[in-house]
């Protein structure tokens, strides 16, 4: 199957499968989400859920934010993943946003990335999310679906596979396809056990189909040695 189609069909099969998609994370404004992606690093969305509404009375604002020591931070997170570089993160990005960006979350990715804690994939995250910008956010979970369903090839890092995927990705359909990318990977093409007889996107699956093929050629070697043997 020729790239394009392969892309064709997917993207179809995923529009048809989950028509409407968003962000796992709870979130009532920007700044929320912003601090709800820097703690989901390397960490479940359904944990920082649990965390986050203590966080936000505690810190409502940027500026309440800013005005916060780290340890203080600390006790909010301590039950988050990596919460001492996290709590370092959010406070410094709180403070470089009350004072460079007047409290307000910017939308251009050289301002977001400016931001202490904040990379390419989070920067991507809030110009999708937050300002409908077609943006890729290449996780984990996205690097892997791509490269097995076949929209990737033999990718080196994040950005390769962002700059694949908005290549050959409609404008329209980016942050949509973030999000299915995402939560199929999340939920179905597991990194250990993915889920295959489960997959409606089986049949344009690169992966499916080399492990189809893997399967016959088994078979047709254990047919082999076993008539050899017979003979």
């Amino acid at each position: 199957m020729k790239v394009a189609e392969r892309y064709a069909k997917v993207l179809g099969e995923f529009e048809r499968e989950m028509p409407v998609v968003d962000t796992e994370l709870n979130f009532a404004n920007p700044y929320q989400l912003l601090v709800a992606v820097i703690l989901s690093a390397q960490c479940t969305d359904k944990r920082v859920n649990e965390y986050t509404p203590e966080f936000f009375r505690a810190f409502p604002t940027p500026q309440a934010l800013a005005e916060a020591e780290v340890p203080e931070v600390y006790e909010y997170i301590k039950s988050i993943s990596y919460p001492n570089n996290k709590a370092k993160a959010l406070v410094g990005m709180a403070r470089k946003l009350v004072q460079d960006f007047d409290g307000e979350v910017p939308e251009d990715m050289d301002s977001l990335i400016s931001l202490p804690g904040v990379g390419r994939k989070t920067a991507n995250v809030i110009r999708a999310v937050v300002f409908g910008r077609a943006a890729m956010a290449v996780d984990t979970h996205v690097f892997r679906v791509s490269e097995r369903l076949g929209l990737t090839t033999g990718s080196k890092n994040p950005l390769t596979t962002e700059k694949a995927l908005m290549k050959h990705i409609p404008e329209a359909l980016v942050p949509k396809a973030h999000h299915w990318l995402i939560l199929h990977g999340r939920y179905v093409c597991k990194a250990r056990k993915p889920e295959c007889d489960k997959c409606f996107l089986a049949p344009y699956c690169r992966k499916h189909e080399r492990d189809i093929a893997a399967r016959k050629r088994a078979a047709l070697k254990a047919a082999a040695a076993s008539t050899s043997e017979k003979e």
